[in-house]
């Protein structure tokens, strides 16, 4: 096709080319908002806008309605801010013309008129009732998604991150791969952030179309009456229905985005700019501009409705309709074969599960847990693991570690399943020293994380020069571990699963099947599970696993009371139990009870459903704690970690009571103790 001589041709137009200069239009309709505040415009021209702030609204509905990944209208945020902008502006514009003019074209005209039959009153409380869906129903249920969306997206970050990492260690995705999932993580976070803050245009918008809706009406019924000599009826009669025309056609595309707002709460944010975000995502469905021209010629051929604007606009959205179906769409589709061979769908599960074991650091200690930066955490934990198989005989969990963003930069955080149990921190470049009272070298003081001891943070450097003089110097990671391994026996208990108790038992059976058979047959799963678990609380190992089950199965037998089949299981390992508290040279540091004291605790002794417990009167309960503290305080001066040691009835429920005041202190029974000890006494417990 030619125009003219000179030959135009037109055949490679197409529809697309106006995404080319989008970045300008754009920008050209912002100023074109601020100058509609300023400058009057004629009531033809304020139809047209108006007829267009609906026709966009409807848009943003429609395409929140058929959009189906996030990125798709990732520009929604700032599309809100530019849309709450326009309406304002011509409801500045509107205001002007009724009070200036008193008449403000035929679309306020109409819906002043004929959507609520010429009716003030009618149209007022439609207005009001419109006010009230939007600013206490839509409103508020979107800002708070949007804010509950907002922190969810944040604290999931770092398990992401994670987890993508954990995805490219395994080579199960790509280094590209990678990227693009953390690209898509950063929009997401962008995109959530945003509309935390964009919620609150929309429920701005409601106040202001209140408060705009009042002055018209107050300033239109003072203009009529003292300005134009209007009556009292007339001036009510005339600037009502004006004011609630504006405020109806104006709170109609209102309402259509604070709907939109709540469907496209939960989207992610994109790479292209504003411009080009704006007119492909919003301008880009054939489909939806098809819907549009359907309504909008539906709405020209309704009486009263002003007919030229409405079959202006379904003609302009049938041609956008025909023209996006002619261009390839804007849009990535994803083919059936790309899914299966790789695009797998982020499984839901991981948000439901809870770790038995967490450990989350802070970014500045990233460098330790990395093993391409010399980091070498990741090692001291597994030595950690194999140290607790050793020790307590049971198998840790894999401890699964984290980065969190909302951490200190040189703070780390435990968690058992979920809950915060331990906290530290950290100073990469520095060595920790253990009681630096007269160390010379300056540095950071501190206490030691685990037993809260004095120390101080010195650098890397010195550690030569420290180590010269004695001090016991630790690194950052070795503290790290230390207080993991001393977190897992204070909560042994915890982390002991039924499944590890399953595991456990199988274990048995390979070499010893007849003992693992008569203890499942005496005892069921969970009632062994407490059994492991309430001596890995009084921290007894479990490695002599046989002897256990032995002893657990005969006393089954008689009596399954936890506490008796506890005490029994501890006579049996007694000699692993006392010998863990004797010095190098076979001597065991005691505190006695007096004998009358003795019987005086035994008389108090309470059954009750969560175990045995003493029920002591004050005064005696005090004593009791003050006796104990000064013995414990005497031995330690001596260098001695003495254990108390009294009858069996009252060792468990004396535990109970004490271990609250002196987590560390050890309450032993004379059946426990191994004759081949020798005892040394450091003190007696007299009331």
């Amino acid at each position: 096709m030619f125009i003219g001589e000179g030959g135009l041709r037109l055949e490679n137009l197409r529809f697309s080319s106006i995404f080319k200069y989008s970045d300008i239009s754009l920008a050209l309709g912002i100023i074109l908002i601020v100058v509609m505040m300023i400058v009057p415009l004629p009531p033809f021209f304020l139809d047209i806008l108006l007829t267009f702030n609906l026709s966009f609204s409807l848009a943003l509905l429609l395409i929140s309605i058929y959009i189906k990944e996030a990125l798709e209208i990732s520009a929604f945020p700032s599309i809100l801010l530019f849309a709450t902008l326009f309406r304002l502006s011509l409801s500045i514009s509107a205001t002007r013309l009724i009070l200036l003019n008193g008449y403000a074209g035929e679309v306020i005209n109409a819906f002043g008129r004929f959507v609520v039959g010429g009716n003030y009153i009618v149209g007022l409380v439609i207005f009001l009732i419109l006010i009230v869906i939007q600013f206490v129903v839509i409103t508020n249920g979107t800002q708070r998604v949007a804010e509950v969306a907002a922190r969810f997206t944040l604290d999931a970050m770092p398990g992401k991150q994670m987890s993508i990492d954990a995805d490219l260690n395994a080579g199960l995705i790509t280094e590209e791969d990678a990227r693009n999932r953390r690209r898509q993580i950063e929009q997401e976070a962008d995109f959530y952030g945003a509309m935390d803050g964009a919620s609150k245009f929309v429920r701005g918008d409601a106040v202001a179309a209140i408060i705009i809706t009042a002055v018209n009406f107050l300033g239109g019924w003072l203009i009529g009456m003292l300005q134009r000599g209007m009556d009292f009826q007339g001036a009510l009669q005339a600037y009502a229905l004006l004011t609630v025309g504006n405020g109806l056609v104006n709170q109609v595309s209102s309402l259509l985005v604070s709907t939109a707002t709540g469907l496209i709460v939960t989207r992610s944010a994109s790479e292209e700019n504003l411009g080009k975000d704006f007119t492909k995502q919003v301008f880009s469905s054939s489909k939806v501009m098809g819907i549009l021209a359907g309504v909008f010629l539906a709405l020209g051929i309704i009486p009263g409705l002003p007919k030229f604007t409405f079959f202006l606009f379904a003609l302009l959205m049938g041609i956008s309709s025909y023209l996006l179906r002619m261009v390839p769409s804007g849009r990535i589709e994803v083919k059936e074969k790309e899914v299966s061979a790789g695009k797998s769908i982020e499984s839901v599960m991981p948000l439901v599960t809870v770790d038995p074991m967490e450990l989350e650091i802070g970014y500045g200690l990233i460098p330790i847990a990395d093993k391409s930066q010399g980091g070498d955490l990741f090692e001291r934990i597994t030595m950690v693991r194999r140290q607790i198989a050793q020790e307590l005989g049971i198998i840790v969990p894999p401890i699964r570690i984290r980065d969190n963003i909302q951490l200190r930069p040189n703070s780390y955080t435990i968690k058992i399943r979920g809950v915060d149990v331990a906290k530290g921190e950290i100073i990469p470049g520095y060595l920790m020293v253990i009681n630096p009272e007269d160390l010379k070298v300056e540095g950071i003081d501190t206490k030691e994380p685990i037993f809260g001891l004095p120390a101080r943070w010195v650098p890397i450097e010195a550690r030569s020069l420290i180590e010269g003089k004695g001090y016991t110097v630790i690194e950052g990671s070795a503290v790290i571990a230390t207080h993991l391994t001393e977190i897992i026996k204070q909560h042994g208990d915890e982390l002991l699963t039924r499944q590890d108790v399953q595991r456990l038992i199988d274990v048995v059976r390979e070499n010893y099947p007849a003992v693992a058979d008569d203890a499942l047959n005496q005892l069921s799963l969970g009632e062994i599970q407490r059994l492991l678990q309430a001596l890995l609380r009084e921290r007894v190992p479990l490695r002599d696993l046989v002897t256990i089950l032995e002893i657990a199965s005969d006393t089954a037998r008689v009596t399954k009371d936890l506490e008796i089949m506890l005490q029994r299981v501890r006579e049996g390992l007694g000699r692993i139990i006392s010998r863990e508290w004797a010095t190098p040279e076979g001597t065991l540091p005691v505190i006695l009870i007096d004998p009358k004291t003795e019987e005086k605790l035994v008389s108090s002794l309470f059954k009750t459903d969560q175990g045995t417990v003493l029920s002591l009167e004050p005064e005696s309960w005090q004593n009791l704690i003050n006796r104990t503290s000064a013995l414990i305080e005497e031995s330690t001066k001596k260098g001695f970690q003495p254990v108390i040691v009294t009858s069996s009835q009252l060792r468990l429920p004396l535990k109970r009571l004490l271990e609250r005041f002196f987590p560390q202190i050890s309450v032993l029974a004379y059946s426990e103790i191994d004759r081949t000890l020798k005892l040394e006494n450091i003190g007696v417990i007299m009331l």
